[in-house]
């Protein structure tokens, strides 16, 4: 939706504490290398323009980062300062305790500054894949809340197995190495329904919200779906539920796109893209009742006085904005810059020197 002359929206938000974004990563598949290179300084460059967090969404058998965990520890030794994290890990395609293992690894290189995000469910397209992924076990596979709570225990440093001590020559420990002590506190769960909020509260863990989300309460075919409403009453159901309440830490992912530096021909690049993906903001779609939030392009000004309007986003201070998926390295130049240096301001949010 594009700004008119003069409209404004006088609502007053809550400042915002902490300026994320998040990247796909896209590489051509003939030469990956440059691709996964782009990745890193834009992560990089974010750091230098004061965010708070970088993100990284997964992407398997497709061409885009397919390793967060490889790309985000080569992150770790190129930045000091700006957290790392995924948003999300599909877990369906993990093994619990592996992950943990490498996840407590990029947080000890990273000293603290690791934040994973992770989600429930077959992995996507699981029929064609379940025989490469799965070839033995595939329907002995529990893909739901039970395999996060593995992978929580193993986090937290509880026993997988009964020995520890000295074999031989060999010392072994009875939980996962490394542990790290910290990374417990910062495991995300990306949900959008009201039952993945409610179980990531009470399971303690941090809360990350995108543009999507199931409209599973609404009266099918009422046409009173509201995207900020049901977020809202997904944030307050996950703040009930966790032991910290409205202390408890949640994230808003929204697609942002200010235009305040842009050229006319991105203008018009970042308007094509929005009008190309409107029409599924308009109702639920698909049997899972999918609404999608609509993306907001214009002047920095403008975004915020949206933002600030929009139900859920004043109940959060912290935020992943999501980068769009195709664009060019010059354009999200421009956005991080414009978002860091104009829109984040306007929303109470100070750079992070």
């Amino acid at each position: 939706m594009a700004p008119t002359e003069g409209s404004q929206v006088d609502v007053d938000g809550r400042p915002l504490k902490r300026l994320g974004f998040l990247t796909i990563g896209l590489f051509d598949k003939d030469d990956p290398g440059p691709g996964h290179e782009t990745t890193l300084r834009v992560v990089e460059l974010g750091e230098q323009l004061g965010y708070d967090s970088a993100w990284v969404r997964h992407r398997h058998l497709q061409y885009g980062v397919a390793s967060p965990v490889a790309l985000l520890a080569a992150a770790t030794q190129r930045t000091r300062r700006i957290e790392l994290g995924t948003a999300v890990t599909p877990l369906g395609w993990e093994n619990p305790l592996r992950l943990a293992e490498d996840w407590a690894t990029v947080d000890i290189l990273s000293h603290g500054r690791f934040n994973p995000g992770v989600s429930t469910g077959p992995p996507m397209h699981f029929d064609r894949v379940r025989d490469a992924l799965y070839p033995d076990t595939a329907d002995a596979e529990e893909f739901g809340y039970e395999r996060v709570r593995r992978l929580l225990d193993h986090i937290a440093g509880e026993p997988v197995t009964g020995f520890h001590g000295t074999e031989g020559i060999e010392s072994y420990s009875d939980r996962v190495q490394p542990h790290s002590p910290g990374l417990r506190q910062r495991m995300w769960y990306g949900g959008g329904s009201l039952r993945s909020a409610r179980w990531a509260g009470e399971n303690a863990m941090n809360l990350l919200t995108s543009s999507v989300v199931k409209a599973e309460e609404s009266q099918q075919g009422s046409g009173s779906e509201d995207f900020a409403a049901i977020q809202l009453s997904h944030i307050r159901a996950f703040r009930a539920a966790h032991p910290a309440g409205e202390a408890a830490r949640v994230s808003q992912g929204l697609v942002v796109i200010p235009t305040d530096s842009a050229d006319s021909a991105q203008r018009g690049k970042y308007e094509e893209y929005a009008a190309r993906r409107l029409p599924r903001t308009a109702q639920p779609q698909g049997p899972a009742r999918l609404l999608f939030a609509p993306d907001l392009v214009g002047p920095s000004e403008w975004i915020a006085e949206r933002l600030r309007a929009h139900a859920a986003f004043r109940e959060v201070d912290e935020v992943a904005f999501a980068l769009p998926f195709d664009f060019e390295q010059a354009d999200y130049e421009q956005i991080l810059t414009d978002i860091s240096g104009r829109l984040g301001p306007a929303l109470g949010w100070t750079a992070t020197p």
